[in-house]
């Protein structure tokens, strides 16, 4: 009787361990091994999670960036990757419906996602904040791309994709990739394709998003850091190739934010698709149940095959 107990919770202890080995995709990487750029120590400034009215998890006063790494199985796996910036108005991140769920759902598809938790712009912790959150995500980029050989990646199919205040950040990525905002390799930040989901393109103050514009240049900007910041104005035919979604409701980022850069894209020959759905608001992540915007994953699905970026 002893010996079947004993055999018993071997027999558990074997499961439980071939389970979180098998099945356990996330880990999570420091961005920076040294020095952050641009950083600067404050011991007061401590990150906070936070739980929201909903259950939901939101991330703030980040100091330390990481990357979160979510693997596909590997018979799914067709070496594609994705940078994910989650959303929050440059103030928090909206890390579980715009992190978590976006990487799982890309799992899916065989494509690595890689969470980017980036610095928010606080001028108690950066030298200058406008810089922060880009630096981050082309160290991203670069540090997937780097390291794209022990994941089986190919380091021509990685894309970054944005939601939110996320989605001016992904496209900062986008078309600020070539600005040196920090000391690098030689190692390319450009994305392979770009994602965004009713994104903060402008920070023109008569369609921006108010907080995004004032958490990330400040209560009073100059002309030039507004255009800088206006992605819209920065695209170029070496922007990557870009899918976008927007709802017409959409009463915290005004639907011309995407409209423009769809514009922009156009007018510079660079291959783009935007969905504009009647109704959705806005952070609704993967979509909700009951209304059309709930289909942006399928026709983003369909536009990365024809792309082919979910082809090994």
């Amino acid at each position: 009787m002893e010996i079947m107990k004993h055999l018993k919770l071997i027999i558990l202890l074997f499961v439980g361990f071939y389970l979180t080995n098998a099945f356990a995709q996330n880990k999570i990487v420091n961005l920076w091994n040294e020095h952050i750029p641009g950083s600067m120590a404050n011991e007061k400034y401590v990150e906070e999670n936070l739980v929201v009215e909903n259950g939901a998890v939101r991330v703030q006063k980040v100091t330390n960036p990481t990357l979160s790494v979510y693997l596909p199985a590997k018979e799914k796996a067709n070496g594609s990757a994705i940078v994910i910036c989650p959303g929050g108005g440059y103030a928090r991140l909206a890390f579980d419906h715009e992190g978590i769920q976006i990487a799982k759902w890309f799992n899916g598809l065989g494509v690595a996602a890689f969470i980017l938790k980036y610095r928010l712009p606080n001028d108690t912790i950066m030298e200058n904040k406008s810089v922060g959150p880009l630096q981050d995500v082309q160290e991203a980029i670069r540090y997937v791309r780097r390291n794209s050989s022990q994941w089986n990646l190919n380091p021509l199919k990685i894309g970054v994709i944005g939601f939110s205040a996320g989605g001016h950040l992904a496209a900062t990525a986008s078309t600020l990739f070539a600005n040196k905002v920090y000391n690098s390799d030689s190692t390319c930040a450009r994305p392979n394709f770009s994602i965004l989901i009713y994104p903060v393109i402008s920070m023109n103050s008569e369609i921006t998003h108010s907080g995004s514009r004032q958490n990330l240049l400040g209560p009073n900007p100059s002309q030039n850091l507004v255009d800088h910041f206006s992605t819209e104005k920065q695209v170029s035919p070496s922007t990557p190739p870009t899918f976008l979604v927007h709802s017409q409701d959409d009463k915290t980022v005004p639907v011309q934010n995407s409209v423009n850069y769809f514009l922009a894209l156009k007018k510079n020959n660079v291959p783009s698709e935007l969905h504009i759905f009647e109704k959705g608001g806005h952070g609704y992540g993967m979509g909700k149940e009951k209304g059309t915007e709930s289909e942006w994953t399928e026709m983003c699905k369909q536009w990365l095959l024809q792309k082919g970026f979910l082809n090994f």
